[in-house]
């Protein structure tokens, strides 16, 4: 990938372990989580229910919790692992520099 498509969306301090934290990069909504110090990053709308995984709660074995439904994803690779949730979470390809939290769109 050519370094145009990589965006500075956050700092390694705004993210905390086990938690969400939502970024807005043009028309896309991202979610950022910290799971074992490594930083993932996926769509913030459920595919299911249309609400914001940034609400939600993380949960043991990485899992994200749709606020709305309860459905489940796994924050890793985005697939819906939990009713009602079917259809995967679009992921972003995430590096950190330094302290730059840095997402491929």
């Amino acid at each position: 990938m050519t370094e145009k498509h990589w965006k500075q969306v956050a700092t390694l301090d705004e993210i905390n372990e086990d938690d969400t934290h939502r970024v807005d990069v043009g028309e896309h909504a991202i979610c950022l989580y910290r799971l074992d110090g490594t930083v993932y990053a996926t769509q913030d709308v459920c595919t299911h229910g249309k609400a914001n995984l940034s609400d939600g709660m993380v949960l043991d074995g990485g899992l994200i919790e749709c606020p709305l439904h309860e459905g489940t994803f796994d924050i890793r690779t985005g697939a819906a692992v939990g009713a009602p949730c079917k259809v995967a979470l679009s992921c972003f390809a995430v590096r950190v520099e330094g302290q730059d939290v840095m997402v491929s769109l």
